[in-house]
C-alpha cells in the first residue's frame, strides 16, 4: 500500500513538450542571429516574468525601449506562442491518465503565463482531467517559492508528506521537497514509471 495519496504533476516538459526556439526558426533562419535574440534579448529570466503575471504589454514595452530594432521579433515572441508547445508528452499523458483511472488524485502546478494557459487548455484538453490546476501566473508566485506550494497545497486539500510532485527542474523539485512534499525529477516517461512504482504506485 502506497503511502503517496496526491500526485502533482509539472506541465512544460513533462506532459507537453515545450521550445521557445520552434517560431524562431522561420523568423531568424540565421542561427547566430537566433541564438543572440533568445540568449540576450527575449530570455528565459524575461519570460519568467510573465509566468509570475506581469503583463505582455509591459514585458514588451520593456524590451522595446532597451532593443528599438528588434520589436517585430519582440512582438512575434507572444504573437507566436503557439507554436512553442508544440506536442503533448503522449507516454507522460498516459501515466497521468492511469493515476486517475486508478483513484489517485491528481492535480498540476505550473509556471505558466494566465493568458498562454488559457490557449493551452484549447490546444491540450486533456489540462482538464486531473482535479485542477495552479498557475503562477494567476497567484503571481513561481516556483520555486515555498509559497506556491502553500497555496497549491491550501486549495486542494493535500497532505503535504503524502503528495509526490514531478518536475523536470531540479530546482523546483527541491523546492517542494523543502516545503515537504515527496517529488522527483523527470527524466522521460521510463524514469517516471520507475520512480512511480518506486512509491508503491501501480502503472
Amino acid at each position: 500500500m502506497s503511502s503517496i495519496k496526491h500526485v502533482v504533476f509539472d506541465i512544460g516538459k513533462v506532459l507537453i513538450h515545450y521550445d521557445p526556439e520552434r517560431p524562431f526558426l522561420h523568423l531568424i533562419p540565421d542561427a547566430e542571429e537566433r541564438r543572440h535574440f533568445l540568449t540576450n534579448i527575449c530570455t528565459h529570466d524575461w519570460n519568467i516574468e510573465q509566468d509570475r503575471g506581469r503583463s505582455w504589454a509591459e514585458a514588451e514595452a520593456l524590451l522595446i525601449a532597451e532593443h528599438p530594432q528588434h520589436e517585430a521579433n519582440i512582438r512575434n515572441f507572444r504573437k507566436h506562442w503557439h507554436e512553442m508547445p508544440f506536442a503533448a508528452m503522449n507516454e507522460s499523458v498516459a501515466l497521468m491518465r492511469d493515476l486517475i483511472a486508478s483513484g489517485m488524485d491528481v492535480t498540476m502546478l505550473t509556471n505558466f503565463a494566465s493568458d498562454t494557459f488559457a490557449e493551452a487548455i484549447e490546444m491540450y484538453p486533456f489540462f482538464n482531467e486531473p482535479r485542477g490546476v495552479t498557475v503562477s501566473g494567476d497567484v503571481k508566485v513561481i516556483k520555486p517559492d515555498k509559497e506556491i506550494y502553500r497555496i497549491h497545497t491550501e486549495r486542494f486539500g493535500l497532505d503535504p508528506a503524502a503528495t509526490l510532485f514531478i518536475d523536470d527542474s531540479a530546482a523546483n523539485v527541491k523546492g517542494a521537497q523543502e516545503f515537504g512534499w515527496q517529488a522527483v525529477v523527470f527524466a522521460g516517461p521510463e524514469q517516471l514509471q520507475m520512480d512511480l512504482r518506486r512509491y508503491g504506485l501501480a502503472v
